[in-house]
């Protein structure tokens, strides 16, 4: 999802090139999604060895490609441009891999001195001043949208079938993470919903993906007598993000769905540990600056499950600028 900038970056200003993406099969419904993208490539073996490295290589020559901007480096794909004498080589200078590629952006990712899209963007930015192509347009969130009829009719049929008050805001509460990085345990997520407000009244959704239905449950048994409903989502990334769009706010770890929502532009509250490879400005959301915000510790985290941070003094915030207002 923090790609998406960068795509949309290069496809806006070199509107005649033909954008390819070379993805893992698991993202490939959000490929497919992002409207700056021509044409999907399914990494074939994603192990990253050096046999698959030679096989990917017969893969990348099939294709005729004049450029490849790497956005994360690894040794088996910078191997496979070069090997595919693909002529245009560009990758972050950080890494070993920087040796197959002919063209090199000094890059430390590891400071999380900048947003991660930021880093992918200057990428771009580098490969289009390198080709003198000038930057006339610079895309600003969303990033990703769907037809606004049917997210409303997805929001109205889903308000029946879970049988929510169609006044209520929404507001999406995913307590499930990747385990990239610390998150809020169960019982704080409750703290947490139970200090929110509203003007007009809200129900949460507990969102689950696959593998994170009985993290949901063991929320909704905290947060009887709340208006809530479990969501779980099994029918892909696509329906996932489109039910995501009607959300009137998204709250979570810093985790994939916390990202379709910032590329939706759907207001959000995220919570992130206090670890410089994991902060909040590193794996900062896509969404306009006043639809984002975001809480960390003060101080290290304890050995407990959880993140040291005060929810009261956080739901305060999260409600005022969200949900306390007119609608």
């Amino acid at each position: 999802m923090l790609a998406y900038p960068a795509f949309a970056l290069l496809k806006e200003n070199m509107p005649e090139a033909s954008v390819v993406a070379f993805i893992p099969a698991y993202t490939k419904e959000m490929a497919e999604a992002c409207p700056w993208i021509d044409e999907i490539l399914i990494d074939p073996s994603p192990h990253d060895d050096w046999r698959s490295g030679f096989a990917l290589a017969e893969h990348f020559k099939k294709e005729h490609f004049d450029a490849v901007i790497t956005l994360y480096s690894r040794a088996r794909v910078g191997m496979a441009a070069a090997c595919a004498k693909i002529p245009y080589r560009l990758a972050p200078a950080t890494k070993l891999a920087q040796v197959f590629y002919n063209h090199r952006l000094k890059q430390r990712r590891s400071r999380s001195e900048k947003p991660e899209h930021v880093y992918n963007e200057d990428l771009v930015r580098f490969f289009l001043e390198q080709h003198k192509i000038p930057l006339n347009k610079n895309p600003q969130p969303p990033f990703l949208q769907f037809n606004h009829q049917e997210t409303a009719r997805i929001k109205a049929e889903f308000c029946i079938i879970k049988n929510i008050n169609p006044k209520h805001a929404l507001v999406f509460m995913h307590s499930g993470s990747g385990g990239s990085a610390n998150n809020l345990s169960i019982s704080q997520y409750a703290t947490l919903a139970k200090h929110i407000k509203s003007t007009h009244g809200h129900t949460f959704v507990l969102t689950a993906g696959p593998g994170e239905l009985e993290q949901a449950k063991m929320l909704s048994k905290h947060l009887f007598p709340i208006p809530h409903v479990i969501f779980h989502s099994t029918a892909g990334l696509r329906s996932f993000a489109e039910h995501i769009q009607f959300a009137s706010l998204f709250i979570s770890g810093s985790t994939g769905p916390l990202h379709i929502a910032g590329a939706l532009n759907v207001p959000t509250a995220a919570f992130y540990p206090l670890r410089r490879s994991a902060t909040a400005l590193r794996w900062q959301t896509l969404n306009r600056p006043e639809n984002r915000l975001s809480f960390s510790p003060d101080e290290k985290d304890h050995a407990a499950p959880g993140l040291n941070v005060n929810l009261e003094e956080s739901a305060d915030i999260i409600s005022e600028r969200f949900l306390m207002r007119s609608i």
